[in-house]
């Protein structure tokens, strides 16, 4: 009653030319606007609440509407918000489920749940809202079953890479150790084979030295077989009868001959000294 008796006071207060010109622009939207000439809807609406200052809730309802079949998701979203707070609750209801479908159109399912709330709450009897607000609720549903399977997934998938990980790290490790473990098995084989190198190399060095240790044996051997042969049959009866070895037989032989040589050599000096002519060769 107060609203309709503010617009009578206005309709009072203004001029009659005025009055004819709005109602001829009312007239004018509204043809557009059943036409489906929502852009012409547009142009007059649009001319009446901002040139004219008409604010009524049809007028502000089709200018809503007709940005909403345009999809103007913006312009229509903020032509419909002054409607939520209408007096008329069939209109409020249905600004909000409007605005409910915009922000479904956008994505914001949980914006949107709360706006068909608000419509229902409005008008209880919308099951335009209700549709929606069901639907929406479902979808909802379904965005938050989605993106729990993605975190698990992501979560599953983060595990992985970190067993993975953990794994190559463990495996590096290993391979690793094994590679310790080669180089000290090559290094001992190396070892083992120098050792052996040397034990070989002792070895030989030691046959060698015994081998010389024999053949010098065997040359002393001979040699005193040699100078065994060298005393005759009859001097070895002979020594036998006197009852003298043949090693004391040889050294007294050997003291002999050296005698012998030193005697040569004596007569030898004596040989190659001048003789004094004055004196007779006698």
């Amino acid at each position: 009653m107060i609203q309709k008796g503010i617009l009578i006071l206005m309709l009072l207060m203004t001029d009659p030319g005025d009055i004819g010109k709005i109602n001829a622009t009312k007239s004018e939207a509204k043809k557009a606007y059943l036409a489906g000439d929502y852009k012409t809807a547009i142009e007059k609406y649009t001319f009446l609440v901002d040139s004219i200052g008409v604010k009524e809730d049809e007028v502000m309802m089709n200018l809503a509407n007709s940005y909403f079949q345009l999809n103007d998701t913006s312009n229509a979203m903020s032509a419909f918000q002054p409607l939520t707070m209408s007096s008329n609750p069939k209109l409020k209801s249905v600004a909000n489920q409007q605005l409910g479908v915009l922000s479904n159109r956008k994505g914001n399912f949980e914006e949107a749940l709360t706006y068909f709330k608000q419509a229902l709450k409005a008008n209880p009897a919308n099951d335009d809202a209700r549709y929606n607000y069901e639907m929406v609720k479902k979808k909802l549903e379904e965005q938050k079953k989605k993106e729990q399977q993605k975190q698990d997934k992501n979560k599953d998938k983060k595990e992985q890479q970190d067993q993975e990980k953990k794994e190559d790290k463990e495996q590096e490790q290993k391979d690793k150790e094994q590679e310790q473990k080669d180089q000290q098995k090559k290094d001992q084989e190396n070892k083992d084979q120098k050792d052996q190198e040397k034990k070989e190399q002792d070895e030989k060095e030691k046959k060698e030295k015994e081998q010389k240790e024999k053949d010098k044996e065997q040359q002393e051997k001979e040699k005193q077989d040699q100078e065994k042969k060298d005393i005759p049959p009859s001097v070895k009866e002979k020594l036998k009868d006197m009852d003298m070895s043949e090693e004391k037989a040889k050294m007294i032989l050997e003291a002999m001959k050296n005698q012998e040589i030193q005697y040569l050599q004596q007569n030898k000096r004596k040989a190659t000294k001048q003789r004094d002519k004055t004196k007779p060769d006698w």
